[in-house]
C-alpha cells in the first residue's frame, strides 16, 4: 500500500481544527489560529490537503458563514497546487461515516474511535490521543478524504 498523508482542516472564523493522517494514524492534531495553520499549510510535506467545504442549504446565514468561507479560499491558495485541495462537505463525512446525513459530532467521534481507536491517556496514548475540540471534525474530513483517493 502507498504511504498518504492528508492534512485535513475543519475551518472557523478565528481558529481552525487540524489534523496530520498519514497512513491511518493520527501523527498531529490540534486547533490553532487561521494565521498559523496558513504557514502550516504552506510548510506542509502533506501528500494531500483537504478542507471541510460549507453547503447551502437555503437557510439564511450569518456573517460567520461567509468569513469562514474566505479563510476556505485562503487556505486553499496557500496550498502548493490550490486545484487539488479536496473539499469535502459535511454531509459526505457524516455519510460515510455514519451512513445518515442527520448524524451529530458525538456519533461522528464515536464512530472515528470505533473506526482508529481510543484516545487513551498521556501515560498510554491511544491512536487518537491528542485529538480534541475541532480536530474531531477535520480527522473526519481526512478519513473522508482518503476513501476518495482510493
Amino acid at each position: 500500500m502507498t504511504s498518504i498523508c492528508i492534512l485535513a482542516i475543519d475551518p472557523g472564523t478565528e481558529s481552525s481544527g487540524w489534523v496530520y493522517f498519514w497512513n491511518g494514524k493520527v501523527v498531529g492534531a490540534g486547533v490553532m489560529p487561521n494565521h498559523d495553520v496558513l504557514t502550516m499549510i504552506r510548510e506542509s510535506a502533506a501528500d494531500h490537503l483537504a478542507i471541510e467545504m460549507i453547503a447551502s442549504y437555503g437557510m439564511p446565514v450569518g456573517k460567520e458563514v461567509f468569513e469562514t468561507c474566505v479563510w476556505i479560499g485562503r487556505m486553499a491558495q496557500s496550498w502548493r497546487s490550490p486545484d487539488s485541495v479536496r473539499m469535502v462537505y459535511r454531509k459526505d463525512v457524516k455519510m460515510h461515516l455514519c451512513g445518515t446525513p442527520r448524524a451529530k459530532d458525538a456519533n461522528i467521534r464515536a464512530a472515528l474511535i470505533d473506526l482508529i481507536g481510543p484516545q487513551g491517556s498521556k501515560k498510554e496514548p491511544g491512536p487518537t490521543y491528542g485529538v480534541s475540540s475541532h480536530a474531531w471534525a477535520a480527522l473526519g474530513v481526512a478519513v473522508t478524504a482518503l476513501e476518495g483517493l482510493k
